[in-house]
């Protein structure tokens, strides 16, 4: 058997080095900055993966809210942040992966300074849809020193 058999790929090889591209404001929330790890265009819309950051203090959080994606995970790099998964508060800290199900209803109401983490989501332009109404009283935040 030929162990170098290649597949046919609508995709491309992608190599972002640190410092090709920067933290920016722009994405979907405000108090966050995004670093795009360039996934997005090498997949051809596939998958999105970008790094994300805490910029602000944090007030009221993303609200209520869920994903129409395929697939999403979360991978906390640095610091720590606060989701409620439904019902549910769920801390999570550095080197700790959450695989977000396809619409699952969440709340990030809380995070450290010092907050990042790595995001993966398919399709990359995945939609977001705001609840008005959740499932469970949101816990208040931690205040910045």
């Amino acid at each position: 058997m030929n162990a170098s058999v290649k597949l046919k790929s609508d995709t491309q090889f992608s190599h972002v080095k640190l410092g090709d591209t920067q933290f920016l404001p722009g994405g979907l929330r405000d108090f966050f900055l995004y670093r795009d790890l360039g996934v997005a265009k090498a997949t051809n819309g596939k998958v999105i993966a970008h790094l994300v950051r805490a910029n602000k203090a944090p007030v009221d959080g993303t609200g209520w809210h869920y994903h129409v994606a395929e697939f999403q995970i979360v991978i906390m790099n640095k610091g720590w942040a606060k989701f409620m998964y439904e019902d549910k508060v769920t801390l999570v800290e550095a080197g700790d992966v959450v695989h977000q199900m396809p619409g699952i209803t969440h709340y990030l109401f809380d995070y450290s300074p010092d907050m990042e983490y790595l995001e993966i989501v398919g399709p990359a332009n995945f939609g977001t849809v705001e609840v008005s109404v959740g499932p469970a009283e949101v816990p208040g935040v931690t205040p910045w020193k």
